[in-house]
């Protein structure tokens, strides 16, 4: 009787399809401290910030707090402005327009996404 019942868990267990292999993790999303955003990416050098709607800037944050960005292409309006860190991220004013704060969490190999609350307002790239 023993052996019929091991025998019968045993079939059964073989007729239950294994379970599919569980699919990577995806990579953990880091945000990153306003000294690491400082020193990544406020410190003179060029990068490139793309908006949601693919309109790509060439953009630089120097130290003296001043911030510039170029259009790419034909689309996007050159600006001037400036940004401050603050205890979250980081906030930038461009000319005639009101502050607002971001925060930058890490998305990839060399790119960033740039968040206003729940939204992704640009995503950056080295």
């Amino acid at each position: 009787m023993r052996a019929c019942k091991a025998s019968f868990i045993a079939a059964a267990a073989l007729a239950i399809p294994a379970a599919p292999a569980a699919a990577a993790p995806a990579p953990a999303v880091a945000r990153l401290a306003p000294a690491d955003i400082q020193k990544y990416f406020f410190n003179g050098e060029t990068f490139t910030a793309a908006t949601p709607s693919n309109i790509k800037f060439t953009m630089v944050f120097k130290a003296d707090g001043k911030v510039t960005r170029e259009p790419v292409g034909k689309s996007g309006v050159r600006g001037d402005g400036t940004w401050k860190l603050d205890k979250d991220g980081f906030c930038t004013t461009w000319k005639h327009a009101k502050p607002n704060c971001f925060v930058v969490l890490s998305s990839g190999d060399n790119t960033w996404s740039v968040m206003k609350g729940s939204a992704v307002v640009a995503v950056w790239s080295k």
